[in-house]
């Protein structure tokens, strides 16, 4: 014959009573949405200034301080006179990225931020590459 303790198996009893009728956890998805925090960092995209131009001035700046190399630029000349260049090419590889803000931080043209999306669904590792059309339509 085993001892039971009477007193642990109360207590256990008590802990799944108050699982069971305690406050759920779990969001109903896609009901319930979850909401992240103030200044949370999910998925980047590039601004536009106030004449729906981009901003971005292919200054490499963001490629040079993010620590993942999840960014490859290609630069070529602009067609506006305030600018000397603009990014002909714009990749960030989202599968590379560890969403630290370095790129947003680096930035002189506040042209790239990093947004509260993080639900983006992908079936291929081809579409976790935001190129520039993607980064500017989002």
């Amino acid at each position: 014959m085993t001892n039971y303790n009477i007193g642990s198996l109360f207590k256990g009893m008590f802990r799944t009573f108050q699982h069971l009728v305690g406050k759920k956890a779990t969001l109903e998805y896609p009901e319930e949405k979850y909401i992240p925090r103030k200044g949370y960092r999910g998925e980047h995209r590039l601004k536009k200034d106030e004449q729906g131009r981009m901003k971005c001035v292919a200054c490499f700046m963001c490629a040079t301080a993010c620590p993942a190399e999840c960014i490859r630029i290609v630069a070529g000349p602009s067609p506006w006179p305030d600018r000397d260049k603009i990014p002909v090419s714009f990749e960030i590889d989202l599968l590379k990225c560890i969403y630290c803000g370095m790129c947003e931080e680096a930035c002189p043209c506040d042209a790239i931020e990093l947004t509260p999306t993080f639900t983006q669904i992908a079936t291929t590792r081809e579409e976790k590459i935001y190129d520039l059309q993607k980064l500017m339509n989002r």
